[in-house]
């Protein structure tokens, strides 16, 4: 089976998966993530920030794709091997942005946005981002706080846990994520993963319909 053959196969599979993971608008029961401030999306909501998180950025891209993601979703998890490979793929013709969407009902979700938050402040956003996807099995769903195995992985990608814990715990780094989950709502996020290709919001019942759409756009 080609390697497009089996990208579209997974992304199919998870794309399902996803229709399910919708975001109730209630109070957050993670104590970490900050109040929304009503004046954060003054401005007028854009997919992708001067300091949104690119994994992939090539010289003169004319095609960006962005996922709104939560670190504790299931269906971003799930979806998080097929990303890789699109990455992989497409990676020299498309920025690929990721965007932090930690959904309220999710106990660890705003706090694995600080952790990766946190790398990025080390330059380790990318790793970070690998590694609680890769780890999610043994820390999401968990009902208690899980901030030890999120400094534990800080530990293991090589950075200085001095500066890791002062950022994870600074307020700028909460207000940073919640800039990206209020910008989501008003862009119509509503679930993760949500994908938007060059500003542009995409519904997608299955994989054809993603290849395609970064395909045609790269035409």
């Amino acid at each position: 089976m080609s390697r497009r053959v089996r990208i579209l196969t997974t992304v199919a599979t998870v794309l399902v998966i996803a229709v399910g993971a919708v975001v109730l608008a209630a109070a957050r029961t993670d104590e970490r993530a900050p109040a929304r401030d009503a004046d954060s999306t003054a401005e007028p909501a854009v997919a992708v920030r001067p300091n949104s998180h690119r994994l992939s950025d090539p010289a003169g891209a004319r095609v960006t794709l962005v996922e709104f993601l939560d670190f504790e979703c299931e269906a971003c998890g799930a979806i998080y091997p097929a990303m890789e490979r699109l990455r992989a793929e497409y990676g020299d013709r498309v920025s690929f942005v990721v965007r932090y969407f930690p959904i309220p009902a999710h106990r660890n979700s705003g706090r694995a946005a600080l952790a990766a938050e946190a790398a990025a402040e080390q330059g380790g956003f990318e790793r970070m981002y690998q590694r609680l996807f890769e780890t999610q099995a043994e820390w999401g769903e968990k009902q208690f706080p899980q901030d030890a195995v999120f400094r534990g992985l800080a530990t293991e990608i090589g950075l200085d846990m001095a500066a890791f814990d002062r950022a994870y715990n600074h307020p700028r780094t909460a207000t940073r994520v919640q800039a990206d989950f209020d910008e989501g709502l008003s862009l119509g996020v509503q679930g993760t993963p949500t994908f938007f290709i060059n500003g542009k919001k995409i519904t997608v019942t299955g994989s054809r319909e993603l290849a395609a759409a970064l395909d045609s756009a790269l035409e």
